[in-house]
């Protein structure tokens, strides 16, 4: 929970996110939280709200608001997902996302080296940033320095894991193997992209040209903390439909509401080329500030309300 000279440094480390993407061109937008229909995401359980949904990302309207003619979008709101609370995770949470039209996956890891290189020169005086050009959060001294190591899914499983991603998901295993075996080595001594991830797990990322077997997204690693969660969007309609009706199949099987996000489709038809990413808000101020408990780091963490 944080004091006074928290908050203040807090909202220092709100406007520099903000000046980094309007130094830049980018548009701010405020969309609505309670939506009638979510993203069917069988990993993510949401909020009702009456008979709508308080949204878990501003994804969908910031995809419709690209298909009326926008070029670069940001946002930075309030996000809602069922989950318990802890060190790293709040079920109401501050997530930025940013698109942009004619780019892909690679163009929004650039973005996110430039992000940091520029949050690490604005917040010197923040207590993990007192060494230019790293952060130094509890007993890491984290090289922020571009460009940063990029880490195929693939090539993590077998060198952490010892498996292949294709049995580690045939046997179950992945989400397990993912966070004992694979999480905790990454970002521990710089940035690292972990990405082309198999393409059941990029249900709203487009397919790899090189790779059909994986969808173009990535996660971004500090200290072994995720970050973000970006992706060259798929754009084509027929394909989200189905991609979307599996993932309601499996919500329903589970005894759990979904809809198809009908004026999202209609839209997408009208999308552009382009990539967007979600980023916790919340968990890079934790690192920044040098917090160990995202609760440390937010006004008011959730038991205390």
């Amino acid at each position: 929970m944080l004091g006074r000279h928290g908050l203040q440094r807090r909202s220092d480390f709100m406007a520099a996110l903000r000046s980094f993407f309007l130094e830049q061109n980018y548009i701010e937008v405020d969309t609505p939280v309670r939506l009638p229909a979510l993203i069917p995401e069988a990993h993510i359980v949401a909020f009702s709200s009456e008979d709508w949904w308080l949204h878990s990302s501003p994804e969908l309207c910031m995809k419709r608001l690209l298909a009326r003619g926008c070029e670069k979008l940001f946002q930075i709101c309030h996000c809602y997902r069922k989950e318990e609370c802890g060190r790293l995770h709040q079920s109401e949470f501050s997530m930025l996302e940013w698109y942009r039209i004619e780019s892909d996956y690679s163009d929004l890891m650039t973005d996110c080296e430039q992000l940091l290189t520029y949050l690490s020169a604005g917040l010197a005086h923040f207590p993990a940033l007192q060494k230019p050009g790293c952060l130094h959060w509890q007993n890491m001294l984290i090289n922020l320095n571009p460009p940063w190591q990029r880490l195929s899914v693939h090539d993590a499983f077998r060198r952490y894991a010892g498996m292949e991603v294709e049995e580690a998901m045939a046997r179950d295993l992945y989400e397990e193997l993912l966070v004992s075996c694979i999480e905790p080595q990454l970002g521990q001594e710089a940035p690292v992209f972990l990405y082309d991830y198999p393409l059941a797990l990029g249900s709203l990322a487009r397919t790899s040209a090189a790779n059909p077997q994986v969808a173009e997204r990535f996660e971004l690693y500090l200290a072994g903390i995720e970050l973000a969660n970006g992706f060259s969007e798929l754009t084509n309609v027929a394909e989200q439909r189905f991609r979307f009706e599996k993932e309601i199949a499996t919500l329903q099987a589970q005894g759990r509401h979904a809809a198809m996000p009908e004026r999202f489709l209609d839209d997408l038809a009208c999308m552009p080329a382009a990539a967007g990413i979600a980023l916790g808000v919340d968990r890079l101020f934790m690192l920044l500030g040098n917090y160990d408990d995202i609760r440390q780091a937010i006004p008011f963490p959730a038991e205390t309300l």
